[in-house]
């Protein structure tokens, strides 16, 4: 079964850059100097940023479905990050590197499946995951931190 992850789009974001750390901490949010890499997984370029960029920090509702498992968790973005158009059944290097769950949902927003898998096993879990019709999409997030990554939907 093919699939496309989704990275978060880069204009949802841009504006952030432009306020100041008190605006920023209104809105849930901190400007931050990535010190190491990896450890800083930018949502729109699905990559890590690098030593000495200034990233984002920022509560992201990922899950705005009105199900119980509405959710919203820690991303970072990158400044002026490029945004990233990932091919049919690419996984991107950053989540191919950790240990990464699995959350499937269907169209009322119900989680049906969940796994963890190590990162290079993510395109088989998914696609195994997506021979049940019932499933509709999937969220990856990164286990470890339990931060969200990126959705995945059946490729057309």
């Amino acid at each position: 079964m093919t699939f496309q992850i989704k990275a978060l789009q880069q204009d949802a974001f841009a504006h952030l850059f432009e306020l100041d750390d008190d605006e920023l901490a209104a809105r849930k949010a901190r400007r931050q100097i990535v010190t190491a890499k990896p450890g800083t997984p930018c949502r729109v370029s699905m990559e890590d940023a690098e030593v000495g960029e200034t990233v984002i920090l920022l509560n992201y509702e990922h899950q705005p479905g009105q199900s119980p498992f509405q959710s919203s968790h820690a991303v970072f973005v990158r400044e002026n990050a490029q945004q990233v158009h990932l091919a049919v059944n690419e996984v991107p290097q950053v989540i191919r590197s950790r240990l990464i769950s699995l959350r499937f949902f269907d169209q009322d927003h119900m989680m049906l499946d969940a796994e963890v898998v190590a990162g290079d096993r993510v395109a088989t879990e998914i696609a195994r995951a997506f021979e049940n019709d019932e499933i509709a999409y999937a969220h990856i997030h990164y286990a470890k931190p339990g931060c969200f990554a990126a959705t995945a939907h059946r490729a057309d």
